[in-house]
């Protein structure tokens, strides 16, 4: 795979580069293997794509939601010269303390507006969902918050463009490790919603799978859903322990969408998890299944 950096200048532009990281598990002590990783995922990025429009962050910024923690995770970031990035809540910044102090400090540590907000870089939509209870494992999204996100997928909606969903929990039976790792109590509704905008891309974490398992990328009636391993350390399709650091480096052109996964920790791409979402798309069909477009 050509070095971003290196893309030859004939090649078209994209009109928009962003990367998607997850479960960077950030602890208190910074030689932790896992601040380690986080440091280096952002120092990749910074040397391969210097013109990042943003990096995602789709849950489990801290290992347990700690004030230390998060300041650990501010200070690698403060370091790395702050790129631009935006966060979601996963259930590692929220479980087993009182709710209402996590998540204030999600939002006082993180700068996001609220539990889930939009925005809109270089024309794409960004929207990013989160969990309003302080579950264990699992995401609970208020009838408001679903609500809110239809109305937001409804703006500008166009088949021919895609939007950029991130949660940090997958829903059920979609990429891989959903099977047993899922955790959206609203599974149905959100599935519902999903099904009436197929053009949308949704990026989850939790299950820390490695790219390129079985259904790391998983074409559904709801969209195209990716899970997106973890930055911390992975897990195998037999889900066991693996050392390692991943996340997405994302490419938008006028008719495309290029994800192509990116092991930190060896500085190489992963020709196994490298996909392309072509646009427009078309609704599912009576089967679920979907096609382009003529």
């Amino acid at each position: 795979m050509t070095n971003y950096s290196e893309a030859p200048s004939s090649a078209v532009k994209p009109l928009i580069r962003f990367q998607v990281i997850s479960d960077i598990h950030v602890t208190t002590d910074e030689n932790h293997d896992f601040n380690r990783n986080f440091d280096r995922a952002l120092k990749d990025i910074r040397e391969h794509c210097p013109d990042s429009a943003g990096i995602m962050l789709v849950g489990d910024i801290t290992d347990s939601g700690t004030e230390p923690e998060y300041d650990e995770m501010l200070r690698i970031w403060k370091e790395n010269g702050r790129p631009k990035m935006l966060f979601t809540m996963g259930n590692h910044d929220v479980r087993w303390a009182d709710w209402d102090d996590r998540r204030k400090r999600f939002l006082r540590k993180t700068g996001m507006k609220g539990l889930y907000h939009d925005h809109w870089l270089e024309g794409y939509h960004f929207i990013f969902l989160g969990t309003e209870q302080g579950l264990k494992d699992d995401a609970y999204l208020s009838d408001v918050q679903l609500n809110w996100f239809e109305e937001k997928l409804a703006e500008g909606s166009d088949s021919r463009k895609p939007v950029f969903v991130f949660l940090h929990q997958p829903l059920k039976d979609g990429v891989a490790g959903s099977r047993d790792w899922h955790g959206v109590v609203q599974d149905s509704q959100m599935k519902s919603i999903l099904a009436k905008y197929p053009q949308t891309i949704l990026f989850t974490g939790h299950s820390h799978w490695e790219l390129g398992s079985a259904r790391t990328m998983y074409l559904s009636r709801y969209g195209t859903m990716l899970n997106t391993a973890s930055v911390a350390y992975l897990s195998t399709d037999t889900e066991d322990y693996k050392k390692g650091s991943q996340g997405y480096y994302v490419e938008v052109y006028g008719d495309e969408v290029v994800v192509r996964g990116r092991d930190f920790a060896s500085g190489s791409w992963l020709a196994s998890a490298e996909y392309s979402v072509k646009y427009p798309v078309a609704s599912p069909d009576e089967k679920g299944n979907r096609s382009e477009l003529p």
